[in-house]
């Protein structure tokens, strides 16, 4: 039997060895009403990295208001309230499904923006028939697992992230055209070590890291999947499989996630909101 923790009216049972964990005891109607809950839910992502409600199938509203609600958590002035962005690859219903296949690689969300996303929500409202589980692995853990030697070494590493890289993975020959408009999308640098608020640490690693910046590339890359592989390793990721209603959030900066393959015809459908990112401390 999986040990339970409580947190408040929460109750949490772990799901994997380094990652995730399901949230048992919380109704839909508290997402909004329970004022404790959006402190209680980051305490539990802090130390999970992935929080799961299964089928609670809440509505693009409700999602909106618990995301926002979460994204306030110890801020002084409020952000800007999320957006619904539809996760799918039917270009009918997001102009922008096609660039989507680079998801099925490991990757965090916004590494192109200045800071990336705080957090990720995604709720389940049409899912595949086949495949289109999404897996994920801890950075929190796989920067632990580094030996004194490499965590001093890589303190003050730094990586640049493009779209270009991770869409190399799905499209290694592209036309001009294609390239052109993957450098439409600017490039960031950002460190390799994430220092949180918490006093944690986790790599910022995953598809779009282009390149270490000050190695050479063959070596960069070397090191960038060696990272990779090890935060990955068999027994490290939790894999969720959809049900209609499941919502799952995760720390963004501090958890890699990626999409199983599914039928490019496929229904699948999935709608992200995102809690904006906290600089890392320098």
């Amino acid at each position: 039997m999986v040990p339970l923790s409580a947190l408040g009216s929460l109750t949490i049972e772990p799901l994997g060895a380094t990652v995730g964990a399901e949230v048992l005891g919380v109704e839909r109607s508290q997402l909004i009403d329970d004022a404790a809950l959006p402190t209680r839910c980051m305490e539990a992502l802090e130390q999970h990295g992935v929080l799961v409600f299964q089928r609670r199938e809440i509505d693009d509203e409700t999602q909106i208001a618990f995301s926002k609600r979460l994204d306030d958590v110890g801020k002084a002035e409020p952000a800007e309230p999320p957006r619904i962005f539809t996760v799918t690859l039917d270009p009918a219903k997001n102009p922008a499904a096609e660039y989507l296949r680079g998801t099925f690689a490991w990757h965090i969300d916004g590494a192109q923006d200045e800071v990336p996303t705080k957090a990720t929500m995604l709720s389940a409202k049409v899912v595949a028939a086949q495949g289109g589980e999404t897996e994920f692995a801890s950075t929190y853990a796989a920067y632990d697992d580094l030996d004194g030697e490499e965590k001093e070494r890589f303190e003050e590493v730094r990586v640049l992230h493009s779209f270009e890289a991770s869409q190399r993975l799905v499209h290694p020959d592209p036309t001009p055209e294609e390239l052109a408009r993957w450098r439409e999308k600017p490039d960031r640098e950002h460190p390799l070590v994430w220092r949180h608020r918490s006093g944690r640490r986790s790599l910022v690693i995953g598809a779009t890291a282009d390149h270490v910046i000050g190695l050479d590339r063959a070596a960069g890359s070397a090191l960038l999947d060696r990272l990779l592989a090890r935060a990955t390793a068999p027994g490290r990721v939790y894999r969720h499989a959809w049900s209609v209603g499941d919502m799952v959030i995760w720390d963004n900066t501090g958890v890699m996630h990626r999409a199983c393959p599914y039928d490019p015809a496929s229904a699948r459908e999935m709608h992200r909101t995102t809690m904006s990112g906290d600089e890392p401390i320098r």
